[in-house]
């Protein structure tokens, strides 16, 4: 960088050209430029000019005030962005990603990466990535912003042809519809003290309703700790479920939007907060049209004084979905998990204390508090009470979202719910938790599944993400899958993932395992890694060691 002396002797660095300055006040509009709009102004110039010119990244820093090394390290650590620098080639306008995680893999991901690649001009960009939300259709690819389920090289070449590059959103229940439906009625007699917020909180206490992003911590318990915390504070809804298998979410938004925020209301209401933020995995571009509209929707026809609401989108960063990251993403930097304590019930976003909920979380609450904690406790079986939504895909009939009683068995699952086995396959093994919560094989297959049964097998049921394998599969195979997904996803703060993750990818990818070696190295993610994505790292390493010997011998 050449730089001079100003008049008063201060080095100055490279002048911003006034071009690339105003397309970029052109495009931000008249945005305030605060510093957690940082990604979305980011967003803004990735959708218009299909990268991220280092020009634009100066001009950025100069109309928002901020460091452009700064910028720079935030729009790099995110997926979605595409950072040019200066004498690089500009991606192609149209870029078509294949999900190659665990279950397109078993439909065929590399096979039809291998095909795009071979079969597409230069003018479109293929791109492998990690799961996209939409493993009951597997393999699936995205053209533009379009899904093809159940995708074929035919298929995607079609789509392009025909210009398919954005999503059609499918019909769901819209604002009208739901307040004719009875929705926002809960909220309403909250609103006009027809309920008290320690009896909506004792319901939901007594119901027993568990965090459904995956840690599995009592909602009713997370708002009472929140209402006693001092003013000003703040809810987050975290709708950034990128664990392999996962698609619960993305189903409930694309049919009904509006229970999930009658929900966040009335946490909003219970704990005496001030904004809500919802932050939206990028993927899910559907669901953002969707959001974008109803949310509007409701703030043009309230039925009651609302508070803000902020709709923030992601950019391809599976660590966001831990609480701390996402709330990092929110106020605009890299999604890098935070050290605890102090927690987010205590010091949240922007140093408030914060009420983060998972979307099902919140989708729930407007049925328990209108029809009781009992009514939700009466589902279960084995023991167990309430009901869970689960993400099914891999060797079954029926994959998709199933809504089922908790505790229910894998065996129960496949046969009551998934139509049974696939045509020509046995069951082998599950993962019932996504990638993160392990594999465990066809003989346990009377566990019941639910918070706190799988720890003693070396598992959990996290967001409930069930992946079936036939004998077909390899459990080694798919293992090797999960530790190259973590090894990407790692935010890379601390050595134990950052480092573990890529040295066991590379041991993993040998044909004989060094199992002692792994075992060292899992120890040692588990042990010393800041977050959950290092510490369950191992987790399919060392369920298909204990569980598959048959296939290390």
């Amino acid at each position: 960088m050449k730089r001079t002396r100003g008049e008063k002797g201060r080095i100055r660095g490279r002048v911003t050209d006034e071009k690339y300055l105003n397309e970029i006040k052109s495009l931000l509009g008249e945005s305030d430029g605060g510093r957690d709009l940082l990604i979305e102004h980011l967003h803004k110039i990735q959708d218009h000019y299909h990268c991220i010119s280092s020009h634009h990244i100066q001009a950025l820093a100069k109309v928002m005030n901020l460091p452009t090394a700064e910028i720079y390290e935030v729009a790099t650590f995110y997926h979605h962005f595409d950072v040019v620098n200066e004498n690089d080639p500009i991606p192609p306008p149209l870029t078509i990603r294949v999900c190659e995680s665990l279950t397109c893999e078993m439909f065929g991901a590399k096979k039809l990466l291998n095909e795009l690649n071979t079969s597409l001009g230069d003018d479109i960009r293929v791109q492998g990535v990690p799961c996209v939300g939409r493993c009951n259709k597997a393999p699936v690819a995205i053209v533009g912003t379009h899904p093809v389920d159940h995708a074929s090289g035919r298929q995607i070449q079609e789509a392009v042809s025909n210009n398919q590059t954005e999503i059609n959103v499918a019909d769901f229940i819209h604002y009208r519809q739901y307040r004719e439906l009875g929705g926002y009625k809960i909220l309403l007699a909250c609103i006009n003290g027809e309920r008290q917020r320690d009896d909506v909180i004792s319901v939901l206490e007594d119901s027993n309703l568990r965090g459904l992003g995956g840690a599995g911590f009592p909602v009713g318990r997370k708002w009472r700790i929140l209402k006693d915390q001092p003013a000003p504070k703040l809810i987050t809804v975290n709708i950034d479920e990128g664990e392999p298998g996962t698609f619960k979410d993305r189903h409930y938004l694309e049919q009904d939007p509006h229970r999930f925020i009658e929900g966040a209301l009335i946490a909003h209401w219970a704990v005496d907060a001030d904004d809500i933020y919802i932050y939206l995995r990028d993927e899910y571009a559907g669901c953002r049209k969707i959001l974008e509209k109803e949310i509007a929707a409701l703030q043009n026809d309230p039925p009651c004084p609302l508070p803000k609401i902020h709709l923030r989108r992601g950019a391809g960063a599976y660590i966001c979905g831990e609480e701390s990251a996402m709330i990092e993403s929110i106020e605009g930097k890299r999604g890098m998990p935070r050290l605890r304590p102090p927690y987010v019930a205590e010091i949240g976003l922007f140093g408030r204390p914060t009420l983060e909920h998972n979307m099902e979380s919140l989708h729930w609450v407007r049925d328990i508090v209108e029809k009781g904690a009992a009514w939700f406790t009466a589902f279960g079986r084995n023991g167990r009470k309430g009901l869970h939504s689960f993400s099914v895909s891999g060797r079954i009939n029926k994959p998709g979202v199933h809504l089922a009683p908790a505790g229910i068995t894998i065996r129960q699952l496949i046969d009551e719910y998934c139509d049974g086995m696939l045509e020509g396959h046995e069951f082998y093994g599950y993962f019932p938790g996504g990638a993160s919560g392990g594999m465990l094989p066809a003989s346990l297959d009377d566990i019941p599944l639910d918070f706190d049964t799988l720890q003693a097998y070396d598992s959990f049921i996290g967001s409930a993400a069930i992946i079936v394998l036939s004998t077909q599969d390899s459990a080694k195979n798919m293992a090797l899958n999960a530790m190259r997904f973590f090894e990407k996803e790692s935010c890379g703060q601390c050595t134990p993932c950052r480092v573990g993750t890529a040295k066991a990818a590379i041991l993993m990818s040998k044909k004989n395992w060094d199992l002692p070696l792994l075992e060292e190295l899992a120890t040692v993610m588990e042990d010393a890694s800041i977050c959950g994505l290092g510490q369950a790292a191992p987790n399919p390493l060392r369920t298909a060691i204990k569980y598959f010997p048959q296939e290390f011998k």
